[in-house]
């Protein structure tokens, strides 16, 4: 029932520098351990996007169970774990939890309480998608690939840096996730970075292997600048060597648009690729 995966939807490099996006499904309570990890650029589907009915028949249908049912013990590890009936008994109680949680959220929505508050108490029976790049990987690996981390987050540690090291980077300037869909190709450089910027947001509530429509992508990265939501403007970048935010050697469209310096992106853009075909790397 549970899904812990990591897909790579773009992986980057020039001159050594390596960047990589992946869409990464896990459960949401462990969400607040992934998140201390500061060196990620992600966005993460919202319990509050996501009507109430749709949530309730997601979770029937694939709900979060524990992979690991430890022992109480002393100490934030258990790795000792129940008996095999045990666990059998705690997984029966922890999905009749999850049904009678359901008919609580059914009367709050009767009551007409928004899903902003009535999906909070699914959240122990929900996964949660995130759509996460890097450029730095060592230490997240280290921590999270061992025996002393949580069960479930070393599971989705461990999916990662599968797919890391299973990915084989393509060489380019430009790192545009989720970019190259029948259509894309007529669009201008600038149209496919703000494309790729509204796509990365639409985590929350789009499935990225449905339907399109171009146009509401570059009307949606043009209300996320706007409103100052500047973080999905960070899985978009064009290499350049330094330190750059939380990414190394590449920087991020984010910090043009934050900036007001979005003249100087084409001119950046230009700039490596002319270099890349000069030196031929």
């Amino acid at each position: 029932m549970t899904k812990i995966e990591a897909k790579v939807l773009l992986d980057s490099t020039h001159n050594g520098a390596r960047l990589t996006t992946m869409q990464l499904t896990y459960p949401r309570f462990v969400h607040a351990e992934y998140m201390t990890h500061r060196v990620f650029s992600r966005n993460a589907a919202s319990s509050r996007a996501i009507p109430v009915a749709k949530m309730i028949s997601n979770i029937l249908d694939h709900p979060v169970v524990p992979i690991h049912w430890g022992a109480n013990q002393k100490g934030m590890q258990a790795f000792q774990e129940l008996s095999p009936e045990a666990a059998s008994n705690c997984e029966e109680l922890w999905l009749k939890g999850l049904e009678q949680t359901v008919a609580i959220v059914q009367g709050l929505i009767k009551e007409g309480l928004h899903k902003q508050i009535a999906n909070r108490l699914l959240e122990p029976w929900m996964h949660i998608t995130v759509i996460h790049s890097s450029t730095k990987w060592e230490n997240f690996f280290k921590l999270r690939c061992h025996e002393m981390a949580e069960p479930h987050m070393a599971a989705l540690a461990y999916a990662m840096r599968d797919s890391y090291e299973n990915s084989v980077p393509v060489a380019r300037t430009v790192h545009m996730p989720l970019v190259g869909f029948e259509g894309d190709e007529k669009l201008s450089q600038e149209e496919k970075m703000k494309v790729s910027v509204a796509r990365c947001a639409r985590v929350s509530y789009l499935t990225h292997d449905g339907r399109r429509d171009v146009q509401a992508d570059l009307d949606l990265a043009e209300r996320l600048s706007t409103n100052g939501h500047f973080s999905p403007w960070e899985h978009v970048a064009v290499y350049m060597p330094g330190n750059w935010g939380n990414f190394r050697d590449w920087r991020q469209y984010r910090w043009y648009v934050e900036t007001g310096l979005e003249y100087t992106l084409a001119d950046d853009i230009r700039q490596f690729e002319e270099l890349a075909r000069k030196y031929n790397v």
